[in-house]
């Protein structure tokens, strides 16, 4: 029996009793690869990216870990979720336009000493300070660099359009900006190398592209640990109090981990390890999350169909973006229909051996994403469930 067979026996015992759709996280496997992500990080907290977990209860398992430490949030009303819940440091990593979130942080003293927003322009604290309504709390600011690789003379771009702040000059005026200004403290900066991070560099069946990938990751990689580092003295001759220099992601821990001048590193999907976290020569984590989907016919030979699926995740469309179908081995799509709404038929020999009401288990492309399909997330330890635990969604909450 292969490795993958025997992890399908499990999750089929396991969840004998519960009916599918039905979606799970292996903790065996979580746990390891966030011991994995700490031995990457040599030694410098990860800051967890709570957009990449959606469950109160996993983002407090992590944070239990030696080497982990506060949470990277992806809304200001989820900051303020989480600080009320007891988290005591929590960076929202996107710039808000949420006045009423601004308000509720201006006036709560435990919320402003947990939370800190981003911003990376004069007119988001203009916003902030027309959000106060009263509220006289000294707000916590992180300023964000742009990691983008820029060649030629900025006519070629590589990254994700984020902060317009790019020289070490910008962010230095911006911090004097933050600095003059009543009612802010200027606390760390942040710096997410996405085309890093984010991007495997082992391409399944794309040796040439995988080629590519590399060298402009390993440019990528050097530009940007000298900017950083440039970035940062600039920044702590405005604020020598400086806290924090945040940076990396689950696909460029141990480098980013490496720069002296960085104090912190991110990480949230290498706890899922989702299947756009394959492709990557630097490290191999252990599939956590899954969901399973029931077998409700049988087209014909080689051929089955279950109950919805289509479950696609954010960014550029295209057929990395579906989930992939996990376990049994062999499944995949019909090109003609791909993952569907409300029902998905799945071609392959292993078709054969499914029965009515079997379960077909799926990686989602992309971690927590799949949290806003599910309520519970059910934990499974072995071959039995030991918890069932509700994600964001099963709480309630429903950020963006």
């Amino acid at each position: 029996m292969t490795a993958r067979a025997a992890d399908r026996a499990r999750y089929d015992r396991a969840t004998a009793q519960l009916d599918a759709p039905v979606a799970i996280v292996d903790l065996d496997a979580f746990d390891a690869n966030a011991d994995d992500l700490v031995r990457r990080a040599g030694g410098k907290p990860i800051r967890v990216a709570s957009k990449s977990v959606r469950c109160r209860a996993l983002l407090e398992r992590a944070l239990a870990k030696d080497g982990f430490a506060g949470i990277m949030s992806f809304t200001l009303a989820e900051s303020l979720w989480l600080a009320r819940s007891g988290f005591d440091d929590v960076l929202l990593a996107y710039p808000s336009a949420d006045r009423a979130a601004y308000a509720e942080l201006a006036a709560d003293p435990k919320l402003a000493r947990a939370v800190t927003v981003m911003t990376d322009d004069p007119a988001q604290l203009d916003l902030i300070d027309a959000a106060r309504e009263g509220g006289r709390e000294v707000v916590r600011v992180c300023l964000e660099l742009d990691t983008s690789l820029k060649l030629l003379g900025g006519r070629v771009r590589v990254g994700a359009r984020r902060s317009p702040l790019h020289s070490p000059a910008q962010v230095a005026d911006m911090a004097r900006t933050v600095a003059r200004r009543p009612g802010f403290a200027l606390v760390g900066i942040m710096a997410y190398e996405g085309h890093v991070a984010g991007v495997g560099d082992a391409v399944a069946g794309r040796p040439l592209r995988s080629r590519a990938i590399r060298l402009m990751q390993a440019a990528a990689r050097r530009e940007l640990a000298e900017r950083r580092a440039a970035v940062v003295r600039a920044v702590r001759a405005v604020a020598p109090d400086l806290e924090f220099v945040n940076g990396g992601g689950t696909g460029s821990v141990q480098h980013t981990a490496a720069e002296d001048a960085v104090t912190e590193i991110a990480a949230g999907s290498g706890l899922y390890v989702p299947r756009l976290f394959d492709n990557y020569t630097s490290f191999r984590g252990r599939p956590a999350a899954l969901f399973a989907q029931p077998v409700v016919r049988r087209p014909g030979v080689g051929v089955v169909t279950v109950l919805g699926g289509g479950y696609p995740a954010s960014g550029a469309a295209g057929a990395d973006r579906l989930p992939v179908p996990y376990l049994p081995e062999g499944l995949r799509y019909d090109p003609q229909e791909g993952a569907g709404e409300v029902q998905t038929p799945l071609l392959g020999s292993p078709a054969d051996d499914l029965l009515i009401g079997d379960k077909v288990w799926f990686r989602h492309a992309k971690a927590g994403e799949l949290c806003e399909r599910f309520d519970t997330l059910h934990l499974v330890e072995g071959d039995r469930v030991t918890a069932a635990v509700p994600t964001y969604r099963g709480e309630g909450h429903t950020f963006l």
